[in-house]
């Protein structure tokens, strides 16, 4: 057992990786990416793990989905977006089309074959955006309460006559969080950047299994969100599991249970 922990502790150090991405005004941004990663001899599909918006790669959902790949001997890779957790930028230069270049060229450098997705929140939507990006290889998506089109269904709501004036007059406005004292900066370019990336009115043409998760009392993503998104996609494999007593991580002991436990199912489908 202890050469298992040992193992495991050396498998998911952090990495870092230089990076450069074009931002939306065409300026190259240098950076570097940290991630953890570590490797499996199950042939199966890896899993890769998309975080939150403003969370990092080392929340609770994160650390046991390490623990369970290593259990399962599966591949599983998760990192830190751009101005993220120990990711080099500035969080309020991110725009969405920065976000979703970041990922698909990091699941494209980092991974071979087909992968699993599990993403929470924002990382729902990335996810989204993932699977349908060809040529990754994405097998199937476990998405934790989707911020599907988040930049038009959820971040705006949120805004006040005060934020509303302020994210106009100097183009950021910092939304209150229970998560983050200081509030999470919303810019003007993030919402317009956003538009182009709306998924939910056109339809998703991810034909995969997809699998979603929500607490009934998620406060930042209503559940309703979710079925709105269950009938946008295009495949014909997709199981809406609601939690009644879960919040919006998702992150009791039970709620990990659950996932690992869709995990294991969808793993015996592929």
């Amino acid at each position: 057992m202890q050469n298992q922990n040992n193992n495991l502790a050396e498998d998911t150090s952090i990495k870092f990786l230089d990076r450069a991405i074009t931002d939306h005004q065409g300026k190259i941004k240098k950076f570097k990416t940290a991630y953890r990663q570590q490797k499996g001899d199950n042939p199966g599909p890896g899993l890769v793990f998309l975080a939150g918006f403003k969370a990092d790669m080392d929340g609770s959902k994160a650390e046991a989905l390490a623990a369970w790949c290593a259990s399962e001997k599966m591949d599983f890779l998760r990192f830190d977006y751009f101005g993220h957790g120990q990711s080099g930028g500035d969080f309020i230069d991110g725009t969405i089309s920065l976000w979703r270049e970041d990922v698909l060229n990091i699941i494209s450098d980092l991974t071979n074959g087909p992968q699993i997705i599990v993403g929470s929140s924002f990382g729902g939507w990335l996810s989204l955006m993932a699977a349908c990006h060809k040529p990754l290889n994405i097998a199937a998506l476990v998405l934790i309460a989707p911020a599907v089109d988040m930049t038009d269904r959820l971040i705006e709501s949120f805004f006040n006559e005060a934020l509303l004036k302020e994210l106009h007059t100097k183009g950021v406005a910092y939304l209150p969080s229970d998560y983050d004292e200081e509030g999470y900066p919303v810019t003007r370019d993030m919402i317009v950047d956003g538009r182009k990336h709306l998924m939910l009115e056109k339809g998703i043409e991810f034909k995969g299994p997809v699998r979603i998760l929500h607490g009934r009392l998620d406060a930042s993503v209503p559940w309703s969100l979710s079925l709105e998104l269950a009938g946008a996609l295009a495949s014909q494999d997709v199981e809406t599991t609601f939690v009644e007593h879960g919040d919006h991580r998702l992150s009791e002991p039970e709620n990990i249970d659950l996932l690992t436990t869709t995990l294991s199912r969808l793993y015996d489908r592929i």
